[in-house]
């Protein structure tokens, strides 16, 4: 049966949580796991020759990850739910660690799938850490601290890719992997010691069939969407993994509705705030990545093409940086206004601010002062848009169902993101310009990707003016469980 949460102060042993240390070992538990989507990136080009493999090959070593992550945080969410979400938490952290220590233990190419794919599957953390401060948090700090939890997504992309880059710059490549591996055993340490676990389960069994079809159908996807460019658009095996995506993803669906306890409650999903908040995850992520794509690259490409500024890796990563430390500190403001207006205003001045720094991008970008001044504003815009999405969504399902909402709302960004990646590298490939007998994507190339995230951003502010009112409602307010949901009811 699904409980209330209770208090804090009604916690085990007659006293309120330590919410200073939960919020801080759960944010940065969430800022270790988002470091794995720049862990990688200093060495991408160095890969072939590390792993003794075809580059087509080492590629898996991004990709591995990307489908991973897709499966398992909704998976993570739902197993939350029902059996502890500090369980699943210790487990993902657990998995970042045992990935880290096969990456680092590794020289050729399928030990490093292998562990990064077990570092993809610690992704649920960032929704779990949100849920868990639902449950144990009081009301006054909730807006802030899941605001901040939301956005140590984009805190360890930004502060990660400089880390990287001065790890590979000056030690073993396996240092990376080593340092992650600590990083997560700190984190496990902390959780064990500061988090609490929470009362709040829904029970039941695990909806095994509905995971299996979700995994199958969400692999065709994003293997389409993230490999579509190399294998072809048009080819036999991209088509076909989209035709068998949709397909899978219908029967799914069905198999959803009709199950007593489903993986995903897609009735729940379908409420109208829900629904209309992940849509709009997918445009913000979508607009999220195209800073991380373009920045680096023209910090990067040799003067002598123009516009390119000949910096090295360490110091794109550096100028990005700073970004992560202004989402870090929109969370209080993020929390303020939500709390003052609502959520939906909240994401939608977020997205407008982000669609004003793809704009000034597209005409400064000549001086490394323009590339900070952007990332800061971008990040500004990121931070009190994916600060305002758990409120959006907390506010409209159950305490019982907190995890899988989350989970499944940072899966939409995951998929916005993988779109992005798509569309850009499409873009980038087919405007060039030549450069030593080299193709470079030319300067129009980018600026059409910056106007393509600026459009993305304004997509957003267009959707999200579709949320109800009522999405203004505190996060982790008291949520009727649906009325559809008698059988669910009686089987817990």
């Amino acid at each position: 049966m699904s409980h209330a949460p209770a208090p804090p102060a009604e916690a085990e042993g007659g006293a309120p949580p330590r919410s200073n240390a939960v919020v801080a070992v759960l944010a940065f538990a969430g800022i270790v796991v988002s470091l794995m989507q720049t862990l990688v990136i200093p060495i991408v080009p160095e890969l072939p020759k590390l792993l003794d493999a075809p580059a087509s090959d080492t590629a898996w070593a991004v990709t591995a990850t990307l489908l991973a992550a897709a499966v398992a945080t909704p998976v993570m969410g739902r197993l939350g739910d029902m059996y502890g979400k500090r369980r699943m938490l210790l487990v993902s952290v657990v998995l970042l660690i045992a990935g880290s220590v096969v990456c680092g233990l590794s020289d050729a190419l399928v030990p490093m799938i292998v562990g990064r794919v077990l570092q993809g599957l610690a992704s649920g953390v960032i929704p779990l850490g949100i849920s868990i401060m639902r449950d144990e948090l009081p009301a006054e700090r909730l807006g802030s601290a899941t605001a901040l939890m939301s956005a140590s997504l984009g805190i360890g992309g930004a502060l990660g890719l400089p880390a990287a880059a001065l790890i590979a710059d000056n030690f073993d490549w396996h240092v990376l992997f080593w340092t992650s591996a600590g990083l997560g055993v700190v984190a496990l340490a902390c959780v064990l010691l500061f988090v609490p676990e929470s009362k709040v389960r829904t029970g039941g069994r695990f909806d095994l069939v509905g995971g299996i079809g979700m995994a199958v159908g969400l692999v065709c996807l994003l293997l389409g969407i993230s490999k579509g460019a190399d294998w072809g658009w048009t080819s036999g095996t991209t088509l076909g993994l989209f035709v068998a995506a949709v397909l899978i993803l219908l029967a799914w669906g069905w198999w959803e509705l009709r199950t007593e306890q489903p993986l995903v409650d897609l009735r729940t999903t379908a409420r109208r705030q829900v629904l209309v908040t992940n849509l709009a995850s997918i445009a913000v992520g979508f607009a999220m990545f195209a800073m991380s794509l373009v920045l680096p690259q023209l910090l990067q490409l040799p003067a002598q093409t123009g516009y390119g500024l000949g910096r090295s890796m360490l110091v794109a990563g550096l100028c990005l940086a700073p970004s992560g430390l202004v989402m870090m500190a929109t969370a209080p403001v993020s929390a303020a206004i939500s709390r003052a207006k609502g959520p939906k205003v909240t994401l939608m001045i977020g997205v407008l601010i982000v669609a004003v720094g793809y704009s000034l991008n597209i005409v400064l970008m000549s001086q490394v002062w323009h590339f900070i001044l952007v990332a800061c504003v971008i990040g500004a815009g990121i931070g009190f848009a994916y600060g305002s999405m758990p409120a959006l969504i907390m506010s409209a399902v159950p305490a019982s169902e907190t995890a899988a909402a989350n989970s499944l709302n940072t899966l939409m960004r995951s998929l916005g993101t993988s779109t992005a990646s798509a569309v850009a590298g499409v873009i980038l490939a087919q405007m060039t310009t030549d450069l030593g007998g080299y193709a470079l994507p030319s300067e129009n190339a980018f600026k059409v990707v910056l106007a393509v995230g600026a459009g993305a951003a304004l997509l957003a502010f267009v959707i999200a003016s579709f949320i109800p009112r009522q999405g203004s409602a505190a996060p982790g307010a008291p949520v009727a469980q649906p009325a559809s949901e008698p059988a669910r009811a009686a089987a817990k």
